[in-house]
């Protein structure tokens, strides 16, 4: 009887990542409706939305915290594969392991300390220096994105530590029928 066949990574993949996927969508779509509006008021009125460039700002680093949290998720942040994959299977999943690990505590670190950062913009009244919104509603966001980060991280070393997330190259090298 043969064994069962080797899960694709979509299906290794946590389903809770619909919440990244679906982030990254709606921020694209204000970024491109944010765009497309203020190139139109700005070709019409040779003038354009001031508030514009903060807003596009904040949505793209916004992507990106949110396209990392995906990344570290699915196991596809930056490596270098020769160290990566290369060498036994115990020496992959020690490394993957060690990376989740590092990944989570940085962004733990980054996490609790960017607390401070968004108590300092709330207590002070700092305020934007575009639109004069207040900063925290830019700044809280960074806590809030490096902790999910952490979480998925620490997901992904908890998947690992059991050995039910094997990497790209492994499902690659066995092929289903």
């Amino acid at each position: 009887m043969s064994s069962s066949p080797t899960p694709s990574p979509s299906e290794q993949e946590p389903r809770s990542l619909r919440l990244e996927d679906w982030l990254t969508v709606i921020v694209m779509a204000a970024l491109a409706l944010i765009t497309f509006a203020n190139v139109l008021v700005r070709y019409f009125t040779n003038s354009s939305f001031a508030w514009t460039e903060e807003i596009s700002v904040f949505l793209m680093i916004a992507l990106a915290l949110i396209a990392g949290s995906a990344a570290v998720a699915r196991d596809q942040h930056i490596r270098i594969e020769y160290f990566a994959e290369g060498g036994s299977a115990l020496r992959s999943k020690r490394l993957s392991m060690l990376g989740a690990a590092t990944v989570a505590l940085l962004f733990g670190v980054i996490a609790v300390l960017s607390v401070r950062v968004v108590w300092d913009d709330y207590r002070f009244g700092e305020t934007s220096p575009g639109i004069g919104v207040p900063q925290w509603w830019y700044s809280i966001w960074l806590p809030i994105f490096s902790a999910l980060i952490t979480a998925r991280a620490v997901g992904l070393f908890i998947r690992r530590s059991r050995g039910t997330a094997d990497s790209s190259a492994a499902s690659a090298k066995d092929p289903q029928p």
